[in-house]
């Protein structure tokens, strides 16, 4: 009873995000719609039981850089809002899913069919005009998700947008933590996992910490093989580094959620 009731909670959530798009964002500014998103974001995760620990925020750039991060899980998306809201690049059968499909839609997703390796061309350009223009774009190189425990091979052919543009990549780095500071895999949505038995793990494994670690940016260089190689790298260091970080946090705090930061 209780998980049902929580999981109608996310729900009219999901239904009051919808709502201030769809009234909200059209005499929002820029930065008003940012706030908005940022602070839906961070309510979408206490109600999931997830609190928030930033390491390393003040390496962030706000502007004209290729966001590159692991991907564990459907969450993340919501972790990296609550961070800072950046449009996405997602398969596109997100686009079909009730609420979250049309969510994503207006919030800048770009939708990329994984089985055409034509559209990666497409999507390439359109991340580069994008870069050019002085967005912030986010994608997940190892094109799936996993456990969270190790890495998967970062594709390279996205960072070609970086090299296009001439626009620096921001490597960040996820791990979820339960409450006994232990790496968990609660939140996954991996292998044949449905999202309803996805987002019955999650909530059943918390409370869950979400760290976001941002790196250093890199340069984008001329060789897309060679800065996925250096993303990889950095993103590695940082699930290592996380691991063994103490437990001991600075609340940076907004709406009813907590942000915290450590080194």
């Amino acid at each position: 009873m209780k998980l049902m009731l929580r999981k109608l909670r996310l729900a009219l959530h999901l239904l009051h995000g919808a709502w201030t798009v769809a009234r909200r964002f059209p005499d929002a500014t820029a930065s008003e719609r940012m706030a908005l998103n940022r602070a839906w974001s961070l309510k979408m995760l206490r109600l999931a039981g997830m609190k928030l620990v930033v390491h390393h925020d003040e390496a962030r750039l706000d502007a004209g850089v290729l966001v590159v991060g692991n991907h564990v899980s459907w969450i993340d998306i919501y972790v990296i809002n609550a961070w800072r809201p950046t449009p996405f690049v997602s398969k596109a059968e997100i686009r079909q899913w009730p609420v979250v499909g049309w969510l994503a839609q207006q919030l800048g997703t770009v939708f990329v069919q994984r089985e055409k390796r034509s559209d990666a061309k497409r999507i390439m350009h359109e991340l580069a005009n994008r870069l050019v223009a002085g967005e912030m774009m986010c994608v997940f190189p190892e094109g799936t998700t996993s456990d969270g425990i190790s890495l998967l091979p970062f594709h390279a052919n996205l960072f070609q947008a970086a090299v296009s543009a001439s626009c620096p990549v921001q490597p960040i780095c996820l791990m979820y933590e339960d409450a006994r500071g232990r790496q968990t895999t609660a939140p996954a949505y991996i292998g044949d996992m449905s999202l309803s038995d996805s987002l019955d793990a999650l909530l059943r494994g918390g409370p869950i910490t979400a760290h976001l670690h941002v790196c250093d940016p890199l340069a984008p260089g001329a060789d897309r093989r060679l800065l996925a190689s250096e993303a990889q790298a950095a993103v590695q260091a940082a699930l290592e580094r996380m691991r063994g970080a103490p437990a001991t946090s600075v609340a940076l705090s907004i709406g009813h959620s907590v942000v915290t930061s450590s080194p």
